[in-house]
């Protein structure tokens, strides 16, 4: 990112438009609105607040190392700029894009020599993530020894992103995307500073607003194109405002965090039988240009662990709907892919079979090699038959009820019910399977 991103600053304290003018030869908009304070900065107020973590930070004169985690455009450079000035650090930044070893060396060397003259140096690396490992753990003498107060900023979960031992010596920080309040502050301020209201209905602000999805820098860049037309342009709707600008694409990386975030709400939303969420999930992940097979695999993943018994049917439905879109492909296959959103979301839900196949994989692990019993041992030699091998084994068909009741468990182990069905959907019919199977199994072997 580059110093556009010091963001969300109100204009000068006499009111008045700024002279410089938006335009090629002048300054940009996110520059000119660059705060001069914390307290100037919108959308953070769990950390810059009165009770805000970097507040108390500050007022106790101990600034740590920090890794500020967050969506783009909500003011990561310009925070730790801040943070510098108000702690009477040295601001050194660098993007792990463009910077490698020698820059790192470059950089301890130089704040070295700045600690030994009493100057402390805050290292603002942008896009930290970027790092390798060796470069990562680079850091950690320099940041332990505090020859540098490291602020990094990553749009990545710095948990998968950064090694454990960066990690463990810097506190991490979220930075939430700007709210409507937030992005309406941005946008009020703007026009304070291009010297114009803008030419825009209440509803096409609201849309402006949507449109940056969290992010002031994009907010302030479409702002740009709009103050750049002519004086007098009658005020645009929706319409003519969704013609002049083109709609950012949602944050979404098929690879990164937002994915697997995603397929969770969508995952979840369907366990909470909500279809309508589950709808909206999916076609987040649409619009962000996730595979649809991805999402219908996921999907029959769903129908086996989370309906299961309740009913059996759901996975053909799932598996259906994964064959329709193969057979027709985008767009028209997304709606059998959302008919089986629909379905999953609607069906009564249980994970009784997911749960017994881990119990039973639990006790094979702990049981070892146990032999099956005898009886249900084939015998295709006169050797096995000597040995035992079927002897006493009773056909279930040819018995009462086709139930023989015998047991099917190794002789050294205790029978296990693992299978616990739920009194949900079909699974309230085979638990009464399973209770009279017990009782005639009770009766026929003497309790």
């Amino acid at each position: 990112m580059s110093e556009t991103e010091d963001l969300f600053a109100p204009p000068d304290p006499a009111g008045s438009p700024r002279s410089d003018h938006v335009g090629p030869t002048g300054r940009p908009l996110a520059d000119r609105l660059r705060p001069a304070t914390l307290g100037d900065v919108v959308g953070q107020d769990h950390l810059l607040g009165p009770d805000g973590s970097l507040t108390r930070m500050l007022e106790r004169g101990s600034l740590a190392s920090l890794i500020l985690w967050g969506p783009p455009g909500v003011g990561k450079t310009t925070i730790a700029r801040l943070l510098a000035s108000q702690a009477k650090l040295a601001f050194v930044q660098l993007s792990a894009v463009f910077s490698g070893v020698a820059d790192l060396k470059r950089v301890f060397d130089d704040a070295t020599k700045r600690r030994r003259a009493g100057q402390g140096t805050l290292l603002f690396v942008d896009e930290i993530h970027r790092f390798n490992r060796a470069q990562q753990d680079g850091f950690l003498p320099v940041v332990e020894n505090g020859t540098v107060t490291l602020i990094g900023a990553t749009t990545e979960n710095p948990s998968f992103a950064l090694n454990g031992a960066l990690l463990s010596r810097c506190q991490v920080l979220v930075l939430r995307r700007l709210d409507d309040a937030a992005l309406d502050r941005l946008l009020v301020r703007s026009e304070e500073v291009v010297g114009r209201t803008l030419p825009l209905t209440e509803d096409s602000r609201g849309t402006l607003r949507a449109m940056a999805d969290g992010d002031g820098r994009y907010l302030l860049n479409m702002v740009e194109q709009i103050a750049a037309l002519p004086a007098g342009t009658p005020p645009m709707d929706t319409a003519a405002l969704s013609e002049l600008l083109s709609r950012r694409a949602a944050l979404y990386d098929k690879d990164r965090e937002e994915h697997y975030n995603l397929i969770s709400a969508l995952h979840k939303s369907l366990r909470g039988s909500d279809p309508d969420a589950a709808l909206y999930w999916f076609a987040r992940m649409l619009n962000g240009g996730e595979d649809p097979r991805y999402i219908a695999r996921r999907l029959v993943r769903f129908a086996a662990e989370d309906i299961g018994m309740a009913d059996p049917t759901a996975l053909s439905h799932a598996l259906a709907g994964w064959e329709t879109y193969e057979r027709l492909g985008s767009p028209e296959g997304e709606l059998a892919i959302a008919q089986v959103v629909v379905y999953l979301g609607t069906a009564p839900k249980s994970n009784a079979v997911y749960t017994a196949l881990g119990q039973a994989k639990a006790a094979a692990k702990a049981t070892g090699s146990l032999m099956p019993p005898a009886h249900i041992l084939n015998a295709p030699t006169k050797l096995m038959k000597q040995l035992g091998y079927g002897a006493g084994y009773e056909y279930d068909h040819g018995a009462e009820e086709a139930f023989s009741g015998q047991n099917y468990f190794p002789d050294d182990m205790d029978r296990v019910q693992f299978y616990q069905p739920r009194d949900r959907g079909f699974e309230r019919e085979i638990a009464r399977r399973l209770e009279h199977w017990a009782a005639l199994r009770d009766k026929r072997t003497g309790g």
